[in-house]
């Protein structure tokens, strides 16, 4: 027999309130598990989305560039060196820095409400961006001076921009605001995203990003994009750049071959694949801040509360029921079965603390997307790993709590 009959589901609700107070604390323990892995998780997905909207096949960034929130310039003749290599299609400059926008709409104290947020400086004539509302007609509305998209999906501190911008376009007017103290036009609206680093987002063109930051050199860019000719091999084309590019090379070492392929320093820039330039971005937020250190953390605090919380129940049900597990030891029952018992209680602990911990945790992650525009959500391999930590919780702590039930002698009792 695999499982005791009902005796451990029988012993665990004999007690209801104890029974209630155990579900509640491993729904405890299973939230703050979720709600760290969600966050964790949103944090690397929105950090990596401005990269994955990326239409390009190549990227080239200063070697000194660490994170999308730390890019350094680099000189744009580096870029159009690439141009004689077999495949390149075209070549587009991207300039990326973080203005303060003024809310346009703000009435409150202080007098003007400002935010850092991102601007993206493009060349109107390249499609570079794979994102709704960046569309040809947009392109063109912001080869005019001081005009500019607005990223529907900045947060609420931006302003109502998304809301308001409707009701201007149809009286032929335009949402005028700052940034840096330099007077733009919102002529469209794009969807983009919120992330860790940049809270709203903005895009217009490169002379229009030169207006705003008027102490950049022109020449001085951050990202160079390279989309290659349809059927060009991407690592063949990044064996040519190694080769042909002026500049002395240099590798990380702690680069598989593979990876080196994807990745590597020539002279002063750094030419990767869009998959290296994703796992770039991944690897500062994963290995250069705190916060997955922080994260982890908090799954490793839930995952010990969980296991205290459990024993203590697990312990206290067998310390009222010696006697009963001793007068079956007398009746000839072996140690196994009184474990099976107790393992059982661990399981059923196990998923009764799980699904309202499931379920509560599924609606917090949608008020927090809805709080801070952040792409968090339940997934699937997210809900099985914590349940399966759940699993091991309470199985960890059942281990703790059967050497009282070993403890139980008839003798004692008879």
């Amino acid at each position: 027999m695999i499982f005791a009959i009902p005796l451990a589901w029988l012993q665990l609700k004999r007690e209801t309130i104890r029974l209630l107070v155990a579900i509640a604390g491993i729904s405890f323990a299973v939230i703050l598990m979720f709600l760290q892995l969600g966050f964790q998780d949103a944090l690397f997905e929105s950090a990596i989305t401005f990269h994955k909207n990326l239409k390009g096949d190549i990227f080239i960034i200063s070697s000194q560039s660490t994170a999308l929130i730390a890019m350094e310039n680099f000189p744009e003749r580096r870029l159009y060196q690439t141009y004689g290599v077999p495949g390149i299609k075209n070549v587009s400059p991207m300039y990326i820095g973080f203005g303060t926008w003024k809310n346009p709409f703000w009435e409150g104290l202080p007098k003007s409400q400002t935010r850092q947020l991102m601007v993206t400086g493009v060349n109107p004539s390249d499609d570079v961006l794979d994102i709704p509302g960046f569309t040809v007609q947009a392109r063109n509305e912001i080869r005019l001076e001081d005009r500019l998209l607005f990223d529907s999906k900045s947060r609420e501190e931006f302003g109502p921009i998304a809301q308001k911008f409707p009701e201007y376009q149809a009286k032929g007017e335009l949402i005028r605001t700052e940034i840096s103290n330099k007077q733009v036009k919102i002529a469209g609206l794009v969807e983009l995203g919120a992330s860790f680093g940049a809270d709203g987002n903005v895009i217009t063109s490169d002379d229009n990003f030169r207006r705003i930051f008027d102490q950049r050199q022109k020449g001085d860019i951050n990202v160079g994009i390279i989309q290659l000719e349809p059927g060009t091999d991407v690592l063949k084309t990044l064996d040519t750049l190694k080769a042909t590019m002026p500049g002395s090379l240099r590798v990380n070492p702690k680069l598989t071959p593979e990876q080196a392929r994807e990745d590597f320093i020539i002279g002063d820039v750094r030419i990767l694949s869009k998959k290296g330039f994703i796992n770039v971005e991944l690897k500062y937020w994963q290995e250069g801040t705190a916060i997955g250190f922080i994260f982890g953390l908090g799954v490793a605090i839930g995952f010990i509360v969980g296991i205290v919380i459990v024993y203590q129940i697990l312990y206290t049900d067998v310390t009222d029921h010696l006697a009963e597990y001793a007068t079956l030891k007398a009746m000839g029952y072996k140690n196994r079965y009184l474990l099976k018992v107790v393992f059982q209680e661990a399981m059923i602990l196990a998923v009764m603390g799980f699904i309202p911990g499931y379920l509560l945790s599924s609606g917090m992650y949608v008020l927090t997307r809805n709080a801070t525009a952040l792409p968090v959500g339940m997934t699937t391999s997210r809900g099985v790993f914590v349940f399966c930590l759940a699993v091991i919780m309470c199985l960890i702590s059942g281990i703790i709590a059967v050497r009282k039930v070993q403890d139980a002698d008839p003798a004692d009792i008879f």
